[in-house]
Parts: structure tokens; C-alpha cells; sequence
């Protein structure tokens, strides 16, 4: 079993929901929830500085639930799940389920509730310009994503310039990567890069293009998915040292989730004649 803190059956009075009533006169709530936090070093200190303290937590939920108003429990959930792990960097994934037991349902029933789970994840970004002022479109992007309540910008490759792939006549490339620590799922993160590359007035007509701003996920911890418009790992990015440099250059011993080899190794094998044959 994983290090965890449980807190269970906090009762409250919230105004959560879509009748008028509930949210003018408000309900009774209960709210239990689990935090994921690695105890390793306060079990060695005996430090409360060195871990989650749990009452502190279960203030700032209880607060959060009693003072925001919201229709529907999956938003209050998701809302609160944010808000508290902005709050407490230590926690890295924490579960909140949130029960409602005088719900307006015409049935006999004990309670029904909501139960979302939320991770702390490292994702690698691909950042690539040709169009503009290249350095200011990747730069501006980079704030952006600094800025969202449920990301941070840990680390930042130096931009190189790069010859165009897949054959399409443009201007050079500005290449780099980050490292960014998220709240946001795959799907979300993805959303928010797209509206990011909009803001920039991207313009998708042309298969490898010129670009103003080009946001790709080259790695969500070390997750494997392949759906029609998202693949983690990124395909191919083994082949394309224009990514492999800078991964290379902030992460060059994290490793590839399926073929295993780091990001040096990568670098490294897309670097021989060969290849390039």
C-alpha cells in the first residue's frame, strides 16, 4: 500500500446544486478524502515540516466547500481537488469523494456521492517556432503555461535552430523542450497547448507547415496511450534530434516509457551516419 493520510466523514453544510432551493438554503454534505504523500523523510525526522499536516488540509477543504457555490458535485470535486493541491505542493495525488445524503431523489436510499482522484505529473513539451518573432511566441507561451492555476514550468531547454522536417518548404525552426509539473490529465493539458497555439494564430493547413507556435506532449510520466489525436510517448521522437537535444539537455537520464533508453541514449543513436543514410 502506498504512504497516504486519510481523513473520513467530515460533515458540513455546502449550497451545491441545481435546484434553487439547495443553493439558497443549503444541505448537510460529507466529504472524506485520501492524500498520497511520501512519508519517507518525516518518518526518519519526526518533522511536521517535512510532510502534509492533515488538520491544515482538512481546514482548507472544509473552507473551499462551505464558501464556494456550485451546481454539480463532479465540479465542486474537481474545483476542490485543484484548489487543495495547489495548496499543499507535498500532496502528489490525493482522492476527495464527496457524499450528498439528503439529495432530492425520490427513492429510499443511504447517500449517493462523487469520488474523483487527481495526480501531480512531469510532463515533457515540445516548443518549435518559424514564423515571426519566434523566441517571443515560445516565450509567451511558456508564461502562459506558468501561469495556470494547475501547472509550473520546472524546466526550460536553450532554444536551438533547426533545419524544417517532413520536406515543406519554410524558414528554420527555434527548437525546445520543458519540464512541466501538472494537474491537468493528458486530454486537458493537450486543450489548454492547442488554445495556447491559437492565441498565436497558429493556422493548421499544411502536414509539418510553417508555424507560429508548436506545443506538442512528448512524455506524461510514464504513461502509454495511443488515441486518434493524442500518442504519448510523441511518435517518432526517437528519430528527431530537434527534440532529442533539448529533452537531452534538462533530462538526460529519463528514460523512454517503452523502449527504455534515456534521453542521451536517444540523442545519441539518432546522431549515427547511418541513420541519416
Amino acid at each position: 500500500m502506498r504512504d497516504q493520510i486519510r481523513i473520513r466523514n467530515v460533515s458540513f453544510h455546502g449550497y451545491h446544486g441545481v435546484y434553487e432551493w439547495e443553493q439558497k438554503q443549503g444541505q448537510r454534505f460529507i466529504f472524506s478524502a485520501r492524500l498520497f504523500v511520501d512519508m519517507e523523510k518525516a518518518g526518519k525526522t519526526d518533522g511536521l515540516e517535512d510532510t502534509v499536516n492533515y488538520g491544515s488540509v482538512l481546514k482548507h477543504i472544509l473552507e473551499f466547500l462551505e464558501n464556494n457555490r456550485f451546481q454539480l458535485l463532479e465540479k465542486v470535486v474537481t474545483r476542490a481537488l485543484e484548489d487543495t493541491m495547489q495548496a499543499f505542493p507535498l500532496i502528489n495525488e490525493m482522492e476527495l469523494e464527496l457524499e450528498k445524503p439528503d439529495a432530492p431523489i425520490e427513492a429510499d436510499f443511504e447517500t449517493v456521492s462523487v469520488c474523483r482522484s487527481l495526480k501531480r505529473a512531469r510532463a515533457y513539451i515540445a516548443l518549435g517556432s518559424n514564423m515571426g518573432d519566434k523566441k517571443g511566441y515560445i516565450e509567451a507561451a511558456l508564461r502562459r503555461i506558468d501561469e495556470h492555476p494547475c501547472c509550473s514550468v520546472k524546466k526550460v531547454s536553450s532554444l536551438i535552430e533547426t533545419k524544417p522536417y517532413g520536406g515543406v518548404e519554410q524558414d528554420d525552426f527555434l527548437n525546445g523542450a520543458a519540464c512541466v509539473e501538472t494537474l491537468l490529465s493528458p486530454r486537458a493539458l493537450l486543450d489548454f497547448l492547442h488554445e495556447l497555439e491559437q492565441e498565436a494564430g497558429r493556422v493548421r493547413e499544411v502536414v509539418w507547415g510553417p508555424r507560429t507556435l508548436d506545443l506538442d506532449i512528448l512524455l506524461y510520466d510514464d504513461l502509454v496511450m495511443d488515441s486518434e489525436d493524442l500518442a504519448i510517448p510523441h511518435y517518432d521522437m526517437e528519430r528527431r534530434e530537434f527534440v532529442l537535444a533539448p529533452m537531452a539537455e534538462i533530462a538526460p537520464f529519463l528514460r523512454h516509457p517503452i523502449s527504455g533508453k534515456t534521453m542521451r541514449e536517444m540523442l545519441m543513436d539518432s546522431q549515427e551516419p547511418e541513420l541519416h543514410s
